[in-house]
């Protein structure tokens, strides 16, 4: 096998470090999310944090996005005002768990990390965002 891998590489140096350069990035980003202090989370466990400890659903959507359907109870605050520092409406909630959504589950981790670091206890991303919620037929809010 390496004495095919010596001559695919001399023929094919780009393709070659792209494929080095995905495999870097695929470790990479696998090392940050089991580092992460923002565990992912199913449908069922944002189901039970929501009825049984309080769970304050945080949909990072845009306006109009959140108004075509959005999980029961959820409030809308933008990744920008989470990085600002503007979350007035969720400081009362730091000792309860967030839970983060957003379109796919693949964007709420920066903001995560910036509520951790503003003291907040328990975050949460939701796995596959409303994408997942929707694909298992959970009911949305339309306002």
């Amino acid at each position: 096998m390496i004495n095919e891998i010596i001559p695919f590489v001399k023929n094919h140096p780009l393709l070659s470090l792209g494929w080095i350069a995905l495999f870097i990035v695929i470790i990479y980003l696998t090392i940050k999310s089991k580092l992460s202090k923002v565990k992912t989370i199913s449908n069922a466990q944002t189901i039970n944090m929501m009825n049984k400890q309080n769970a304050v659903i945080v949909d990072l959507r845009s306006a109009d996005n959140f108004k075509k359907g959005h999980i029961t109870e959820a409030v809308n605050i933008l990744p920008i005002d989470i990085k600002n520092g503007s979350i007035k409406s969720l400081e009362k909630h730091k000792e309860f768990p967030v839970i983060l959504v957003d379109d796919n589950g693949m964007l709420v981790n920066a903001s995560g990390d910036i509520l951790v670091k503003q003291g907040f206890e328990q975050v949460f991303a939701l796995k596959d965002g409303i994408a997942g919620w929707n694909g298992e037929n959970l009911p949305l809010v339309k306002k």
